[in-house]
Parts: C-alpha cells; structure tokens; sequence
C-alpha cells in the first residue's frame, strides 16, 4: 500500500523496494571511522562489530596508533551486505564462509554464487509464506469487518 504524498506536484514515487535511508549518513571525504562512529551509522552494536571481527565474518580493520579500531568505507560497505544476509536468515556459519570464500579471491566465484543461490531460494519460500499467512490474516479482517 503506497500513500500519495500532499504535494504531488514534486513529488516521485518512493521506491519500495530501496533500502531505508542511513540512519547517519557518511561525512563526505571521510574513509575513517571510530567503533562509536560505526555503532551510529549501523546500529549494530559494539559487541557484534567485536564479535564479528573474532569470528571471521568481519574482514582486518585496521586500528590507530592507539590501538583503536578504524573502519573504512568499505568496511561499511561490507557491514551493510552482512546486515542483508541475516535479514536473509543466513546461518552465521553460512556468512562466516562466504567471508571466507571473498577473501580467498575470484576463484571461488562459483561457490559464492552456489550460497547466495541457496540463500535466495529460501528467501522466495519464505516470502510465499508469508504471502499465504497474509491472506490468513486478510480473509479474518475482512469478516470482522462484515460482521461489525
């Protein structure tokens, strides 16, 4: 269900199907970032950024002379497409090898389009679930509706 906006004069029709805008956007011109930084910019947490990195799924990032982590643009980047594939319900361990298999190189095309095509079918399953589940709930609106 899409609602039409006040004034249509300017208006364009949202997208749907694009990702929700960044809760912070990026400073232009800026390709470092603090785990606060990255905290807002995510809404990942701290303990996830740490965990993944630990676990793989994270590639290096790079720390000051402090020792304070510094993400990058591509490190963002990454963790955006990591958020996609839990929404996905990609098993952690599944993610954890497509990491792998990234760092490993163009060689192993194959494999990563072997998980991604096998992520992507359960995504369909799923959506037809809850497209059915949706007329469930559809058809029981529709006779509380009457009924009133």
């Amino acid at each position: 269900m899409q609602t039409t906006p006040a004034d249509t004069e300017q208006a364009t029709p949202a997208d749907i199907c694009s990702a929700p805008p960044r809760r912070h956007p990026r400073p232009d011109g800026q390709d470092r970032y603090t785990i606060s930084e990255v905290v807002a910019f995510t809404g990942l947490t701290a303990h996830t950024l740490r965990w993944y990195e630990r676990i793989g799924l994270m590639p290096h990032v790079d720390r000051s002379h402090t020792g304070q982590r510094r993400y990058t643009n591509r490190n963002l980047d990454w963790l955006d497409f990591v958020t996609k594939l839990r929404l996905t319900g990609m098993p952690v361990a599944d993610m954890v090898r497509y990491a792998e298999l990234v760092r490993e190189g163009e060689s192993t095309y194959a494999e990563r389009q072997q998980l991604l095509e096998s992520t992507r079918r359960d995504v369909l399953s799923r959506i037809a679930e809850l497209h059915d589940t949706l007329a469930v709930l559809d058809r029981k609106i529709s006779f509380y509706a009457r009924e009133r």
